[in-house]
């Protein structure tokens, strides 16, 4: 077998790898690139190999920095399968359209504002392309063995990152390998923990918090304080949040904390459909949740849902106290932006971040404390006050991929550290060849390498 990395390289998007064995050719996640503009101009450029010639691919999770690469693969000739969990294939199916969405209307707003270098912006593909995708999708059971490509076998395990998420194990029958995607907490307020995997011949496994261990602090106590102290200036919360994992811990953190007095009864806002429908997603699949159905229904119960542009747009009108929770989690696009530039101004406000902040980022730049974010081709003043709170993160930290590892009964061949910013991945193998005496490797992009000889 032979693996190319094709993405998750010095940076934690764009996770897609290449896995050859004799003349299968089967794509691990397919996933688009976010943050620094030399990498996103990576989603314009051709794969090293051409898209006909993959026979399948095979999704760890929804999210688009692993998914949102499909629609155009796709267009540009691949005709396999995609196998995931049923969970994935449900949030696929609202993920993916909205992603060609959003790109269509982010070249049309550029058009109509002449704030592109190109003339006429184009989307890297449309919501018709990504609809289309969706008939290639082949929903899996956990833990049953299925063949993606001839000569190749494969097991998807619960990860816990989020609804659908998942462990690959894929063997030609002497050699194995594991891509851990995302690796969920054991402690997570809504997921249920990842299970313990016994290992493989090589291994691929995430290093986002490589360099890193979350707070212990009481991240209930820490949201209350921020939501308290913005009220009490007269202010407005704007949280950018994923529309899938982070707005439905959001939401639910928000629910209990009202329930229990902590914090006033403001107006919370969920101002992104795709997020509304993705709760309802996690409601169905709440066996691989911490929450029964009653306690999803609940936590939305006081949640007004914002469904139209014009409603959105109504918002940033608002001068009370409320709460709004929008997408995307990076501010990289969609409603939070215009958010953003409404209440950014005003130093009552607040802008909460929830999650890892990726390099280039305009929530990475806020974060940083930067005193102008750039929106539309305008320098945004920043008088709000920017917070975050880290351990709300859906990411097991160093410490819990360690501890994951620890697991397995025996050390792989060769470990290879993706998915993280050049100091976590490294910090990452560090700590396994110290603490697990494990032989590690950190790829970079576009590089080959075979994994023995069968």
């Amino acid at each position: 077998m032979n693996l190319q990395f094709l993405g998750a390289t010095d940076t934690v998007t764009g996770s897609k790898y290449l896995l050859q064995h004799k003349k299968s050719h089967l794509l691990i996640d397919c996933g688009l690139f976010q943050g620094y503009k030399q990498l996103r101009n990576r989603n314009w450029s051709p794969l090293p190999v051409h898209a006909e010639a993959i026979d399948a691919i095979v999704l760890t999770h929804a999210h688009i920095d692993h998914s949102g690469h499909i629609p155009l693969l796709a267009r540009n000739g691949f005709k396999g399968k995609v196998f995931c969990t049923q969970a994935t294939f449900d949030l696929c199916k609202i993920m993916l359209p909205d992603a060609g969405y959003l790109q269509e209307e982010e070249a049309e707003y550029a058009n109509r504002h002449s704030f592109s270098k190109h003339s006429p912006a184009l989307p890297l593909y449309t919501r018709e392309d990504a609809e289309r995708c969706l008939r290639l999708f082949s929903p899996v059971e956990l833990r049953h063995s299925f063949q993606p490509a001839p000569g190749l076998n494969a097991t998807l395990e619960h990860s816990g990152h989020i609804p659908g998420s998942s462990f690959v194990r894929i063997d030609n029958g002497s050699r194995s390998i594991l891509f851990s995607g995302d690796i969920g907490r054991p402690q997570d307020l809504v997921m249920a923990p990842p299970v313990r995997m016994e290992g493989a011949d090589y291994l691929v496994v995430e290093s986002t918090y490589g360099n890193r261990e979350h707070s212990h602090s009481d991240v209930m106590k820490e949201l209350a304080q921020v939501i308290n102290r913005t009220v009490k200036r007269g202010g407005v919360l704007v949280i950018p949040a994923f529309a899938v994992g982070r707005t439905q811990t959001l939401l639910y953190c928000i629910h209990l904390l009202q329930k229990q007095g902590t914090i006033p009864h403001v107006p919370v806002y969920l101002n992104s459909p795709m997020a509304s429908h993705a709760t309802r997603i996690f409601q169905h699949h709440h066996q691989e949740l911490r929450l029964s159905a009653s306690e999803c229904e609940a936590m939305m119960r006081d949640v007004k849902i914002v469904e139209t542009p014009d409603e959105s747009r109504q918002l940033n009108k608002h001068r009370n106290p409320m709460i709004i929770v929008a997408a995307s989690g990076m501010a990289t696009g969609g409603r939070v932006v215009h958010h953003i530039k409404a209440f950014a101004p005003d130093e009552r406000n607040t802008i909460l971040f929830a999650g890892f902040q990726a390099g280039g980022t305009r929530g990475a730049s806020l974060v940083s404390g930067a005193a102008t974010v750039r929106i539309h081709g305008e320098d945004i003043p920043v008088r709000a006050e920017v917070s975050s709170l880290d351990s709300l993160s859906a990411h097991a930290d160093a410490g819990e991929i360690i501890g994951w590892l620890r697991g397995f009964k025996s050390a792989p061949r060769q470990t290879f550290i993706t998915h993280g910013e050049p100091s976590a991945a490294d910090a990452m193998r560090q700590r396994i060849e110290r603490e697990l005496h494990w032989s590690c490797h950190v790829p970079y992009y576009l590089e080959s390498v075979s994994l023995g000889a069968a």
